[in-house]
């Protein structure tokens, strides 16, 4: 049997955690991909990393490897789900003011075809469907390069007072 490796490593989410009572969503997420704070732990360990956010919208890339697989040689229905969850939530604090932020109250995800390292590089692209003074629904979409369709969700999350 071959042993295959990873290694991880993580900035201190104390220190790159969002400031809350001082940054807006859309310009922490911004900071994010722009490189001048670093992402969540979670974004390294699954290895997805922003390529867009604009108001109402959330594009984070994946480029699928062996480690996200599960018993079937394909990606992980966690993975994909972990996916579609973080691009819908960004989508949401996108619009979030400074002193408010969100966590997903429920996720409603299906699959339409597997995903392995051979599918290339997917996108999971996420807009706002509502965003009002407590709850807000988001829709996401995982497309490979050619736009092909590999998921699709739905989430809604609860808005709080920080």
């Amino acid at each position: 049997m071959s042993k295959q490796s990873r290694t991880i490593q993580w900035e201190d989410p104390k220190i790159n955690s969002r400031d809350t009572q001082n940054i807006s969503g859309l310009d922490y997420l911004c900071a994010i991909r722009d490189g001048s704070i670093a992402p969540p732990p979670a974004a390294t360990l699954v290895g997805y990393h922003i390529v867009s956010v604009d108001t109402g919208r959330a594009v984070f890339e994946l480029d699928p490897s062996e480690y996200h697989y599960n018993p079937f040689s394909t990606v992980h229905g966690g993975i994909l789900s972990t996916l579609l969850d973080t691009a819908m939530t960004a989508a949401v604090m996108t619009v979030l003011p400074p002193r408010k932020a969100c966590s997903t109250l429920d996720l409603k995800v299906s699959f339409i075809r597997p995903v392995s390292n051979r599918t290339g590089l997917v996108n999971a692209e996420a807009s706002i469907i509502h965003s009002g003074k407590r709850v807000a629904t988001a829709q996401g979409h995982i497309h490979d390069t050619h736009n092909k369709l590999y998921a699709h969700a739905t989430s809604t999350c609860l808005i709080i007072q920080i």
